[in-house]
Order: C-alpha cells, then structure tokens, then sequence
C-alpha cells in the first residue's frame, strides 16, 4: 500500500452520469444516506442546507449542478447566479463556477461541461494528494497534532486537504496520535472527522472544543493543523469559527500553526481578512444539539461560522503549488504572482 492508497477510502461525491449521488453529512454518523441531485436546484439545496460542505466539494458539486442545469435546459445564467449565492465565503465554489462559466461562454455543450465538471474534481484529488506529502514532510516523527472541524474525504474530492496531510503523516511515521475538536454548532469534527479517522483506523481523539489550550499545554501537541474556506493576498485565512483562538493558544504554547487548501481557496484579489465576508447563519443553530432545544425559549444567540486567522499566526500555508513559510504578501506571490 502506497502512502496515497492508506487510510483513504471515503468519497462523497459521485458524479453518476445523469445525477450527483452525495453523502448527506447531517446525517452522520448514526446513519450513512446516500441522495441524488437531479437538477441544479437539488445541487443548491444541498449546498446552502450543509448536505454537501468543505469548500472543495462544494465548488465541486457546484460544478456538476451546471452540468445538470446543461442537461436539463436549464437558463445556465440563472442556474449559476443561484449555485453562486448558496454560501458566501468559501471561495473555491465561486472559483468553480467561474471556470465553468468560461466554457459556457464558449459555446460549450452539457458533454463539454461535464468532461470540464470531471477535470476540476480529479484536479482537486491530485492536488490533496500533494499536499498531504508536502505537509506531512514538515512534521517530525511521532508527533500528536490537533485538527478542527472536518477537512477530509467529505470535504474534498478525496483524501483532504489538512485530513490529507494527516493521513500522509499517519503513513510516513510522522503523525502518532490526532486530536479532533468537536466543533460546534455543527459538530463536523465530532460527528465528520472522527467518522473518517476511526473509519480509516487512523489514531484519533475527539476533544471538546474548549479543552484546546490545556491539551496544547502539556506539550504533546507539535502542530495544530486546519484548512481553509479562503486566503487573502496576504495570507490572512478565513476558516470555521473557532480557528482564530487555536491559532493564538498554539502561538502560545509554542506549537505550530499549519494552514493546508488547494490553490484554488487563494483569492489574491482580496487583500486582506478584513476584506472577507464573513457568513452569519440562523442564531437558532447555536439552541439546539441534533434538533433537540438546549437553551431556554426567548433566547437570542450570535453564530458567525468562519473567522479570520492572520498571517502572523500561521507557520505554514501548504497548497499543491508548494509551501510558504510565514506568509505574507511577498511571499504569497512567489506561488501566486
């Protein structure tokens, strides 16, 4: 077995000629249900409603709701305009659709699209392959690293982006045991990650979110590593809620701070973090667990679902084009002039 072949056999989006077929990752773990998208609305849906998440898939799928819109007769115009306002932040799904826009422009038909649709998700596996040997080449071995929300299989075409560095330093030697973080509200470290590293009998153990600092402190953990929904021009990254105070705890305590994405979640037309907008989403996701109400009625509660990490914080951006260290402007564009 190949250092790309272990601890990976998890795809969630599958391409099946006249539909999407998506694993739908509400419902995990307690229930593995798989659902097709028929048309570009069904790809909408289940983008804006987390069916499908993590930045690469849903610039992914995005892709294939085109080819679907194409298929079907769809207005392609209307169809991406809808695709596009599914989720705000992560660029990759606006990246997504405006290469697919190009070949629309070009006259492109639906088998056009979908020989393109294919490209963009072999293109993303390729790349987190890379990476995961890029990233995992800069970890020391037998080291324990802690990761946040879910950047695997699930969230990719395959393999993952900092899950990927994971799984290639599992392989390598370099990685001995892994750290998840539940990450609330929406748990995808606790109900996603674990699912993909216990699947994958890959050393894993989930954490509450709040116990970070103290599990950093005992110096176990070498390098805290994330991904990312985008980086501006100058390396400041935008990623799930909570990433921010991970990267201050690790600058803390000495541990490293690894910011793993393809080269297609670089946005160099944003200059900095506070150029990117942040996604707000219903406070009501904050007052329950599973669909059970925690919190007393009359309530209110505040749920930004990303924030922005500063390029002073991180160590190292990996992405398929190579790695910068201790990013900033400059060195953002030597990759990305």
């Amino acid at each position: 077995m190949t250092t790309n072949d272990s601890h990976d056999s998890i795809r969630a989006v599958q391409w099946q000629g006249d539909r999407l077929r998506l694993l739908d990752q509400r419902r995990l773990p307690a229930e593995e249900i798989w659902f097709d998208c028929v048309n570009s609305n069904d790809v909408t849906r289940a983008i804006r409603d987390l069916a499908v998440r993590g930045a690469p898939a849903i610039g992914i799928a995005a892709a294939w709701g085109v080819v679907l819109a194409a298929q079907k007769g769809e207005d392609l115009v209307t169809a991406m305009a809808t695709l596009r306002a599914a989720r705000p932040t992560a660029v990759n799904l606006m990246w997504a659709l405006d290469r697919m826009n190009r070949g629309v422009v070009a006259g492109a038909d639906a088998a056009a699209l979908e020989t393109e649709a294919q490209a963009i998700q072999d293109e993303d596996l390729a790349a987190n392959r890379h990476m995961g040997e890029l990233g995992a080449s800069l970890i020391e071995a037998g080291s324990h690293v802690l990761t946040h929300c879910n950047t695997g299989s699930l969230a990719t075409a395959g393999y993952g982006t900092a899950l990927g560095v994971i799984r290639a330093g599992v392989a390598m030697g370099n990685i001995e045991q892994v750290y998840a973080g539940e990450t609330r509200p929406w748990q995808q470290g606790a109900r996603l990650t674990m699912w993909e590293l216990v699947r994958d009998g890959i050393p894993a153990k989930l954490i509450a979110d709040s116990a970070a600092s103290h599990l950093m402190k005992d110096g176990k953990v070498k390098w805290v590593i994330v991904g990312a929904d985008r980086i501006a021009a100058n390396g400041d990254t935008a990623n799930k809620i909570g990433t921010y105070q991970l990267a201050i705890a690790a600058r803390h305590h000495g541990v490293k701070f690894m910011v793993v994405a393809p080269s297609t979640t670089v946005d160099m037309a944003t200059a900095t973090g506070a150029d990117i907008e942040i996604e707000l989403r219903d406070a009501t996701e904050l007052l329950s667990i599973g669909g059970t109400r925690t919190v007393i009625e009359g309530a209110d509660a505040w749920n930004p679902v990303f924030d922005v990490t500063p390029a002073d914080l991180i160590d190292a951006i990996v992405t398929e084009r190579g790695v910068i260290l201790k990013p900033d402007e400059d060195q953002m564009r030597i990759l990305f002039p």
